[in-house]
């Protein structure tokens, strides 16, 4: 799926930042994991053109290999602008789930009017280990939902998402991959050769990576 187009898409989302790598002065994740990557995907929603292009690129697929979506679902918080834009554009309802219930309320953990027994497509920026989209997934099948895809913006490929999504009996596709992040890079001269090889050690075992930053 990684055409020309999604290149140089790919590139762009390089030069505005809002993908940085650092194997040398990694950056702390919230899980406490060391990493040499930040991928912050709401920097291109200030960026109409990005915006565009990966709104386009996203619906394209949607139309593509799940033409009976009923509706678009956006994981809070980085997927819901993602999953509007492209809900707008296929002309489709769209709905978001939170990370946990509102606290006060209706106490919705699902904002949006879902009725049950809907095919979904769940829209996240990006999955890492996979679990804030699990979480979604299940929130949305308590509705009767029937989810088609996650489908993401990148995914990071760690084997434990591959085991996580498996389990739970659920597809998920990236419009990119780690893989397509480190060529687009050393072509373009981000990353030298030595730093690709240790993007690709992190990827193998990210918490023994970074021991020796620690």
């Amino acid at each position: 799926m990684f055409y020309m187009e999604s290149y140089e898409l790919l590139y762009e989302l390089l030069k505005i930042n809002s993908i940085k790598i650092q194997t040398k002065k990694p950056f702390t994740w919230a899980s406490g994991w060391k990493s040499p990557i930040y991928f912050d995907n709401r920097v291109s929603l200030s960026y109409p053109n990005i915006r565009s292009e990966i709104k386009e690129h996203l619906s394209t697929l949607i139309k593509k290999e799940y033409k009976n979506v009923d509706v678009i679902a956006g994981v809070a918080t980085a997927g819901i602008p993602q999953g509007a834009l492209v809900a707008d554009n296929l002309q489709k309802p769209f709905v978001y789930v939170r990370s946990k219930p509102k606290s006060h309320g209706m106490k919705n953990m699902i904002e949006g009017k879902l009725d049950e027994n809907k095919k979904i497509i769940l829209i996240e920026d990006l999955i890492s280990t996979g679990g804030s989209s699990i979480k979604a997934v299940e929130a949305l099948r308590e509705r009767n939902a029937d989810i088609l895809c996650v489908i993401s913006i990148f995914s990071y490929g760690f084997n434990i998402s591959l085991e996580n999504f498996e389990k739970t009996k659920c597809k998920s596709e990236s419009l990119f991959n780690y893989d397509d992040l480190i060529s687009v890079a050393l072509e373009n001269k981000y990353i030298n050769n030595a730093d690709a090889d240790s993007l690709r050690e992190w990827r193998i075992d990210p918490e023994k990576w970074g021991e020796k930053f620690t």
